[in-house]
C-alpha cells in the first residue's frame, strides 16, 4: 500500500497544500554507511598472505587489520552458487542455482533461474534510499538469457542494481572482456597493445559510478557489489606482475603448504594440532565407483617429485602467473580504495570480502594453455604446453595452473573447487571491516558461517527489516543467520547446521561435525544409492584427516537423515553429477527458436552461443552476401569464439579464408586457390561431416572444408571440429568484425571488414551441399 497523501486538495492549486512524501523514493537513515561486496573468485583458503598465503595482497590486508577476519567461512564449492546465497541469503538450490548459471536443468534446484521471491539485498538497499552498483562478473543469469533478445529480468539491471558494468557468464578474457554496460553489449575501451586489463577498467568504473552519485548527493550511500575476474581462469596479466614471484614455487606445492599451515597457525586461523590433508586423499591407490568406475584423472595430484625439470618450471610458472594476476587485481582494488579515502567515505563504509569457493582443478593434474580443453572433455598435457611456458598469462593464452597448486592454495584442506564434502572446497577467506563502528580484532573469529549468512548479518548491521513484498512477490523466508553479534563478541556460538548439494555430491554440517559422500564431481559415476558416506570431526579436524565413520556409525546415520530433511526444504533433489562435456551439451532452453537457416547482419551485438548456430556434429554452410568495392579489400566477414577456440571466414591478401580453431589447439587454415574479384558475389565455407574423428587425442567431428566463391570451389581441406562448444556466452557470434579475442593469430581483433560492405551472412545447418543450390542461396542476398 502506498503512503497516505496528508496534503490539502482544493480547485485552485494555490488554496492547496502538498505533501510531497507519497511521491518521493525513501531515504537512507542519516549516516547509514555504504557498503562495498568484494567478491573474488577462485582463491583458496591459503592463498593470499592474511590467511597465511605466499599471495601478496597489500589492500586486502589494509581492510582484514582495520575489520574482523573469520576462519571459519564457508561457501557452496562453485561460483553461481556461493553469489546467489550473497546477494539473496537463501541456500544454493532454494535460489535454483546448484549449479554454475549455464548448466540450468529443468528442477527447481537447478533451474539455475532466481526465483523473485528471494529478493537479491540490491532490491532491499534501493528501497531503502541506496544507490546500486554491480561491477564485474555476475554469473547469475540462465546461459540462454544472456542475449540481446532474451527478457532481462535476471540482469542485474533486472535485480536492484542501477548501473552495471562487466560480464554476464561464469569468466572473461582479462585482455578482451566480453562487456556489458547496464543492458547492452560494449567493446572493450582500448586493447592490450594499448596497456588495456580488466581489472583496471573495473576499478576505474566503480570509481566512475560511485562519484557519479556522490556529486550530486553527497550524503546517499551506496551498495556495491564489485566481483573481480581474478582469480578464476584464465590467469591473464601483465609479464611484470607475474616476474614478481620469479623463483617463489620453485619448491613445488608440497613443500609449500607446510609453510603456508605455519603461518596460519601463527596467524590464529587454525588450532596448533591441525595437520595437513594428504596428497590425493581418495585417488592414489586409484578408488574406484560404482561398478568400478575409475577415479576421475582430473581430481588428482602429481607428487612434484615425479615431474621431471621441464614440468617443475612449467608448474612454477603457472602459479607465479595466476600470484602475480592476484596481486595485479589487488593493486587496483587499491585505488578503489584510496579513492574511498581521499572522498572521506571509507570510515563509514562496510565492507565484506570473501572469495566463492577454494582454488580451481579445472586445469588437472598438468595444467592448461586453454581451459576450455576441460569443458569440451578434453585431457591435458605438458608436452601440449611446454612450448607455450612464456606465453602464459599473455592475450595469446587461455591459461589455468594444475591441481598440485589448486590443493597447495586450499593449504590445509583436501581437494579443491567444486567438491562440496571437503574444506578445500567450500572453506574460504573472509574477512569485514566498518571502521567507523567496529573496532578491528587481532584474533579471527572460529565460528562456522557461510555465504548464506551475510545478507541477514549485513541487513542487521544496518538496522533493515527486509520487505515482506519486493516488486509485487511475496519474499521467502531468508534461510541465512547473521553472525553480526561476533563481530563483537568472540565466544558466541556459530551456525547449527548447513545443507550442501553440488553436482552429484552430498554434505551436511551439524554441530561440528561433517558428513559427506566420497563422488567426485562431474563424475558421471551415478547410482548414488551406492555412496559411501564419510563422517569428519571438523571441531578436532579441520583438516578432514581422519574420517570416523566406522567409529561412529550413529551419528552418521543421525547426519544422513538430516541431510535428507534439508534436501525436502530446500530443493536438493535430484543429483547431477554428468560430466562437464554431458552439461555442455545437455538439453536446455535455447535463446530463440532452433532453425535450419541463421542470419547474421553486419555490426550486430555479439550473438553468445547459447543464443547463436549450433555447429557441434553437424554439417554447416557459412555464406556471405557482399559487394567488393576496392582492391584493398580485407577483413572478417564472420567470426565465432577467440583464442580459446573458434572459427572464421575472411579476406585478406585478395584471398578468402576460412580458420577453425581446434580448442586453442589446432589452426586449421583453408585459402583460397585465387583472388577476389570487385562485384557482387557471394562466399561461402561448407563443412561437411563426415563422423567422429578416429584420433584419440583430437575428439571432435571430421570431414571436409570447402571454399567457394560463387559457383566456383576454390579450395578445400580436411577439418575437425571440436566435440563441444567454444565459449558459451562470451566471443560470441559477430559480422564484419572479429570482437574480443582474435579466432586465429593471422589478424589483429577486430580486423573489421573494409574496401567493401556486406549484405548478410547465413549459416545453413540442413546439411544440403552448397553447390547443388547455389542458386537459392545466392537469391538470399542483394535484395533491395
Amino acid at each position: 500500500m502506498g503512503k497516505t497523501f496528508k496534503g490539502k486538495i482544493a480547485l485552485d492549486i494555490r488554496d492547496a497544500v502538498p505533501d510531497w512524501e507519497p511521491f518521493l523514493p525513501r531515504e537512507a537513515p542519516k549516516d547509514a554507511p555504504n557498503v562495498l561486496l568484494l567478491a573474488w573468485d577462485d582463491v583458496g583458503y591459503g592463498t593470499m598472505d592474511i590467511f597465511g598465503g605466499p599471495v601478496e595482497a597489500p589492500n586486502m590486508r589494509r581492510i582484514a587489520e582495520m575489520g574482523v577476519r573469520y576462519s571459519n567461512f564457508h561457501t557452496t564449492a562453485l561460483c553461481s552458487p556461493t553469489r546467489a546465497s550473497l546477494l539473496t541469503g537463501r541456500n544454493a538450490t532454494s535460489n535454483g542455482m546448484a549449479t554454475i548459471a549455464e548448466f540450468g536443468s529443468g528442477f527447481p534446484g537447478i533451474s539455475t533461474r532466481i526465483p523473485f521471491e528471494n529478493g537479491f539485498i540490491s532490491e532491499v538497499l534501493a528501497e531503502q534510499g541506496y544507490s546500486t552498483y554491480c561491477v564485474g562478473k555476475w554469473h547469475l543469469t540462465p546461459g540462454d538469457e544472456t542475449t540481446m533478445a532474451s527478457f532481462k529480468g535476471r540482469w542485474p539491471l533486472g535485480r536492484g542494481f542501477e548501473r552495471f558494468y562487466g560480464f554476464l557468464g561464469g569468466e572473461t578474457n582479462s585482455w578482451y572482456p566480453d562487456l556489458v554496460y547496464d543492458n547492452h553489449q560494449i567493446d572493450p575501451p582500448a586493447s592490450p597493445d594499448d596497456g588495456y586489463h580488466f581489472s583496471s577498467d573495473l576499478s576505474d568504473k566503480a570509481i566512475e559510478f560511485i562519484r557519479d552519485a556522490k556529486a550530486i548527493d553527497p550524503d546517499k550511500p551506496f551498495f556495491m557489489y564489485l566481483a573481480s575476474q581474478a582469480g578464476h581462469a584464465p590467469h591473464h596479466v601483465f609479464e611484470e606482475w607475474a616476474d614478481k614471484y620469479k623463483g617463489k614455487f620453485d619448491q613445488g606445492y608440497e613443500a609449500i603448504r607446510p609453510e603456508i599451515l605455519q603461518r596460519q597457525k601463527e596467524l590464529g586461523l587454525l588450532p596448533d594440532d591441525t595437520e595437513l590433508s594428504p596428497i590425493n586423499p581418495h585417488g592414489e591407490p586409484a578408488t574406484t565407483g560404482p561398478d568400478g568406475q575409475p577415479w576421475p584423472l582430473l581430481d588428482t595430484v602429481r607428487p612434484w617429485d615425479s615431474l621431471n625439470a621441464d614440468e617443475q618450471r612449467l608448474f612454477s610458472r603457472m602459479a607465479e602467473v595466476y600470484a602475480g594476476f592476484l596481486s595485479y587485481t589487488d593493486d587496483q582494488l587499491g585505488r578503489v580504495l584510496d579513492y574511498l579515502e581521499e572522498a572521506g567515505e571509507l570510515e563509514n563504509t562496510l565492507i565484506v570480502v570473501a572469495s566463492d569457493n577454494g582454488g580451481s582443478g579445472e586445469g588437472g593434474p598438468n595444467g592448461s594453455f586453454n581451459e576450455w580443453r576441460f569443458f569440451n572433455g578434453i585431457a591435458d598435457s605438458t608436452e601440449l604446453t611446454i612450448p607455450h611456458i612464456d606465453e602464459l598469462g599473455s592475450p595469446t593464452s587461455y591459461n589455468h595452473y594444475n591441481t598440485g597448486w589448486a590443493w597447495a592454495f586450499d593449504t590445509p584442506f583436501p581437494y579443491w573447487k567444486r567438491w562440496a564434502g571437503y574444506e578445500g572446497g567450500i572453506s574460504d577467506m573472509f574477512f569485514i571491516a566498518w571502521p567507523a563502528k567496529i573496532k578491528a580484532q587481532e584474533t579471527p573469529r572460529d565460528q562456522y558461517i557461510h555465504a548464506v549468512d551475510v545478507v541477514p548479518t549485513v541487513y542487521e548491521l544496518l538496522d533493515i527489516v527486509p520487505p515482506e513484498v519486493i516488486k509485487g512477490y511475496q519474499q521467502s523466508p531468508i534461510e541465512g543467520e547473521s553472525f553480526a553479534a561476533s563481530l563483537t563478541e568472540a565466544n558466541v556460538p556459530g551456525k547449527e547446521s548447513q545443507f550442501y548439494a553440488m553436482l552429484g555430491q552430498r554434505s551436511i554440517y551439524h554441530q561440528g561435525w561433517l558428513a559427506c559422500t566420497l563422488h567426485p564431481p562431474l563424475s558421471g559415476w551415478g547410482k548414488f544409492d551406492q555412496d559411501v558416506w564419510e563422517l569428519y570431526n571438523l571441531e578436532a579436524d579441520r583438516a578432514q584427516v581422519n574420517n570416523v565413520a566406522e567409529q561412529e556409525p550413529g551419528r552418521l546415520e543421525e547426519l544422513k537423515t538430516l541431510w535428507d530433511h534439508y534436501a525436502g526444504i530446500y530443493n536438493g533433489l535430484p543429483l547431477d553429477d554428468r560430466t562437464a562435456l554431458e552439461q555442455v551439451l545437455a538439453e536446455r532452453p535455447h535463446a530463440g527458436k532452433d532453425r535450419d537457416r541463421y542470419v547474421y547482419f553486419p555490426d550486430i551485438a555479439d550473438v553468445p552461443e547459447e543464443g547463436g548456430v549450433r555447429i557441434t556434429g553437424r554439417s554447416y554452410m557459412i555464406a556471405a552476401g557482399i559487394e567488393i568495392e576496392s582492391a584493398d579489400v580485407k577483413g572478417v566477414l564472420y567470426a565465432h569464439g577467440g583464442v580459446a577456440g573458434g572459427h572464421s571466414l575472411y579476406v585478406k591478401d585478395s584471398r578468402l579464408h576460412y580458420v577453425f580453431n581446434w580448442v586453442g589447439t589446432h589452426l586449421q587454415d583453408v585459402v583460397a586457390d585465387r583472388d577476389i574479384s570487385p562485384g557482387e558475389h557471394v562466399y561461402a565455407a561448407e563443412f561437411s561431416v563426415k563422423g567422429k574423428n578416429d584420433d584419440p587425442a583430437m575428439p571432435g567431428f571430421a570431414g571436409t572444408l570447402t571454399l567457394y566463391m560463387d559457383d566456383q570451389e576454390v579450395g578445400s581441406g580436411e577439418i575437425v571440429t571440436q566435440p563441444g562448444v567454444f565459449c558459451l556466452v562470451g566471443d560470441g557470434i559477430c559480422v564484419g568484425r572479429d570482437s574480443a579475442s582474435p579466432v586465429t593469430p593471422d589478424y589483429q581483433p577486430p580486423f573489421r571488414f573494409t574496401g567493401g560492405t556486406i549484405d548478410k551472412v547465413i549459416v545453413d545447418v540442413t546439411g544440403d551441399p552448397y553447390i547443388d543450390h547455389e542458386a537459392q542461396v545466392r537469391a538470399w542476398f542483394m535484395r533491395d
